[in-house]
């Protein structure tokens, strides 16, 4: 039995050396200067915003010209500047300035009448690498041939390739370290040729010129895109791109994260309908009762970017096996996909994927993917490991969606992904809902959906039963060989939060047994087993 039991972990010994300030060596400390008003600032939405950007907001009834689009005062910026000893990037959203600045500057800074409010930054960002890269080879092993079918085939990505959808007319804005060989890699050929990368912008070194750095956001885009000799890597190879890097390097650990919040405003800007961000925030900055949404910038950013029209998708992390455990913001924001990671080869939730709830107990992570796959490396191809992969991977699902209903709002596309997961509508901390299905998008959906197991009540157990048949049509898959019966539970209180949850492999008929006083009264056992989900409530 493999039980997912989780609670929030206080490890303060390591976080107290980390979370009070930022301090560097001269005494400066970064900050978000927040600034009173916009009084006076003018705004031409048609020539700031490209046409796509328009055409989303329109779309999504969204007023063209609205103050939060507005520019930050320039007078208020030279105010500030005057004062700090660095200034750096402005958001529009949030009507704010990134500075350095002394204590005794930032004292000055928060006495000037335009300025609201001064809160120091909270800066580290651990972008989420891959566990473990494979050796690179001439050619794929045959298992290795078999996982890069599987990558799409698990959520029936043949559905929309035999159906002409590809992600054409969708754009997707990817938010990473590097892009190397993005401009020459043969899998990313037909993206090139077809003029498919839009704009880029590196916000590190404020230039355009993204093709260098590290190579994750290469493999990243593979897993939306790619293909590789003629097998698709990713479901979106029609989309358009948005190339930006927000980070200096994958093992850099004091990054800002004014860049990624630059960012998705630039995407906005630029008329993203998807962002895709394999990056997030952790211990080195946070709590873990601090993931609720709310805290981080990033998190308000990411909603605030979903209150424009698009549709975020973020991983979950790669911290499920380490002493943080829990999802990473802004994967923690409420109008955030957020992706978790699944084993191939078991066919539920991989080792090292972060685990919900958030900490104001809401269901993270909201959908999942492989988290084992085939990227784009170097010169080649090869196998990497990470919810880097699991979310590129569903974002360029959910471009496929959007074309095949491109008058459906994002978060009404938000949660059609989630009805589409395989494991809907049961849901756990670790797997969401499930890996998102293509039938769910390209087929009639009657829900008749036939009972694979039932429950039977004893003097002191309640008893899962498999029925005859219920193999015949598995919902559970696994590369390379036989599908395995995985059986999922959970008990919920009456609030729809988790006691309890786990995974079983279904080997007898009576697949699991609990005793009454484990689900206790006013809770509900609820279960999934080979597409069918049912729940069961003591009477008292």
């Amino acid at each position: 039995m493999l039980s997912y039991l989780r609670g929030t972990l206080k490890f303060t010994a390591l976080l107290t050396l980390f979370v009070l300030t930022a301090l560097d060596v001269t005494g400066q400390q970064k900050y978000w200067v927040f600034f009173t008003d916009k009084e006076g600032v003018s705004f031409d939405p048609l020539t700031y915003f490209d046409q796509k950007a328009i055409d989303r907001r329109i779309k999504h009834n969204i007023p063209l010209n609205d103050p939060s689009d507005w520019a930050v005062k320039q007078e208020y910026i030279d105010g500030v500047t005057t004062i700090a000893s660095l200034v750096s990037k402005s958001s529009r959203w949030f009507n704010a300035l990134a500075v350095q600045a002394t204590p005794s500057e930032i004292k000055k800074i928060t006495e000037l009448t335009f300025v609201k409010s001064a809160n120091a930054f909270k800066t580290t960002v651990k972008p989420l690498t891959a566990e473990k890269i494979g050796s690179v080879k001439a050619e794929l092993s045959s298992y290795n041939k078999e996982l890069l079918k599987f990558q799409t085939s698990r959520m029936q990505g043949g559905l929309f390739t035999t159906g002409g959808i590809d992600g054409s007319g969708i754009r997707v804005a990817i938010f990473d370290v590097g892009f190397p060989q993005v401009d020459t890699h043969p899998a990313l050929e037909h993206i090139r040729k077809a003029k498919k990368i839009i704009e880029t912008y590196d916000f590190v070194r404020n230039k355009e010129h993204v093709y260098g750095h590290n190579g994750h956001g290469r493999s990243v885009l593979s897993c939306i895109a790619g293909i590789h000799q003629g097998t698709n890597m990713g479901l979106a190879t029609g989309a358009d791109f948005l190339l930006a890097i927000t980070e200096r390097m994958v093992s850099e650990n004091f990054a800002e994260e004014e860049n990624w919040v630059a960012a998705i405003e630039w995407a906005d800007k630029n008329g993203a309908d998807i962002v895709s961000s394999s990056l997030g925030y952790t211990y080195h900055r946070y709590f873990p009762d601090e993931m609720n949404g709310s805290v981080s910038l990033v998190a308000r950013a990411a909603n605030k970017a979903a209150s424009k029209g698009m549709l975020i998708v973020n991983a979950a992390g790669n911290e499920g096996s380490n002493n943080w455990v829990t999802i990473v913001t802004p994967g923690d924001a409420d109008s955030v996909l957020t992706i978790g990671g699944i084993d191939p080869k078991r066919d539920m939730h991989v080792n090292f994927s972060s685990y919900g709830p958030t900490a104001d107990k809401r269901m993270k992570p909201n959908v999942c993917a492989l988290g084992i796959v085939v990227v784009a490396n170097k010169n080649f191809v090869t196998t990497s490991s990470g919810t880097s992969f699991s979310t590129p991977l569903v974002a360029g699902f959910a471009a496929c969606a959007m074309q095949r209903f491109p008058n459906m709002t994002n978060m009404d596309m938000f949660k059609a992904i989630e009805a589409s997961a395989h494991l809907y509508p049961y849901y756990d901390y670790a797997h969401g809902y499930g890996i998102p299905q293509a039938d769910y998008f390209m087929k009639d959906n009657d829900n008749d959906v036939r009972p694979t197991f039932k429950f039977e009540e004893d003097e002191d157990y309640i008893n899962i039963i498999q029925l005859d048949g219920a193999f015949d049509h598995p919902d559970t898959l696994i590369v390379d060989k036989s599908p395995i019966r995985n059986l999922y539970y959970n008990i919920q209180n009456e609030k729809g939060a988790l006691i309890r949850y786990g995974v079983v492999t279904a080997e007898e008929k009576r697949v699991l047994s609990f005793l009454k006083s484990e689900i206790g009264k006013h809770n509900s056992l609820f279960v999934h087993f080979e597409g069918y989900t049912d729940s069961y409530s003591l009477k008292f």
